[in-house]
């Protein structure tokens, strides 16, 4: 497609295969785009596309992600405020022709699966580092593992009775994050077989957040990102291979197979590159 489409707080240019959603920047829009920057979107994450009419005079074209396919919208679970909705671009109502021509044209690029839950993250976590101070502790992730360092006025004497906490990504299933603009708020990260006490002030594997702790655009990328970190650290490894020479057509069979579990999202480039690159040092 190769165009670009500019919106009130975002723009989308199209590319063949995704689309590059860039957020504005100004006392007008949201945090959270601020925080995020740009997305970019591959066409296999969408699950569809609509244009609907806005309010005062605008249009509204959403390019609905599929389940699973993002981490940031796994982790909101349907928590954002319309306005804070990264997939909604927003056009004067003048636009609307044009706006039902791109609904098209990305309506025609899903895939065939598209109703479909995806089975991998397909949308690019947030990066690390990334830290933010909740009501009773700071909460930081280098990308390896999640930090909580607890407050002296804030923390509960759980909290202090069991000390800072250190989660490495590996040992994560997940997150729960509910939201700050909630009564509740707070971050939970999840480990196997260890769900969390109900109550997040009583619970070392949660902070809790509190008014004007918290905020959602710094919360909830730390919270798609550690997501992002914990399914990424449960890719499936590549069987060991044994050393010395081995028969050419052995070689060739595990390479296939290789290709077949980095195609599928199994192994990353790097994985692939590592093991073809061993296993092509055996012939």
């Amino acid at each position: 497609m190769g165009d670009v489409l500019a919106g009130i707080q975002a723009t989308w240019e199209f590319a063949t295969d995704s689309v590059l959603i860039r957020f504005e920047r100004g006392i007008r829009t949201p945090k959270l785009f601020q925080a995020l920057r740009q997305r970019r979107i591959p066409h296999e994450a969408l699950g569809s596309v609509t244009v609907a009419e806005g309010r005062r005079g605008t249009v509204v074209l959403r390019a609905a992600p599929r389940a699973g396919a993002d981490p940031l919208m796994e982790a909101a679970s349907g928590q954002l405020k319309e306005g804070c909705d990264p997939y909604r671009l927003v056009l004067p109502a003048s636009q609307r022709t044009l706006a039902e021509y791109y609904a098209d044209e990305l309506t025609a690029r899903l895939a065939a699966d598209a109703a479909e839950p995806a089975e991998r993250f397909l949308v690019a976590a947030p990066e690390g580092p990334l830290h933010f101070k909740a009501y009773d502790g700071k909460a930081s992730f280098d990308g390896a593992r999640v930090s909580f360092r607890w407050s002296r006025t804030g923390a509960s004497s759980a909290k202090w009775k069991c000390g800072d906490q250190n989660f490495p990504v590996a040992e994560l299933t997940g997150v729960d994050w509910r939201s700050p603009e909630a009564f509740d708020g707070y971050l939970r990260v999840l480990r196997q077989g260890e769900p969390g006490a109900d109550q997040a002030d009583q619970d070392p594997s949660a902070v809790v957040f509190g008014l004007g702790y918290g905020p959602v655009h710094e919360s909830l990328p730390f919270a798609a990102a550690v997501l992002g970190a914990a399914r990424h650290s449960r890719t499936v490894p590549v069987p060991a291979v044994a050393t010395g020479r081995r028969d050419p057509a052995d070689i060739a069979e595990r390479i296939r197979h290789l290709g077949e579990l980095h195609h599928s999202g199994l192994v990353t480039d790097d994985e692939f590159s590592a093991k073809k690159a061993e296993l092509l040092a055996e012939l």
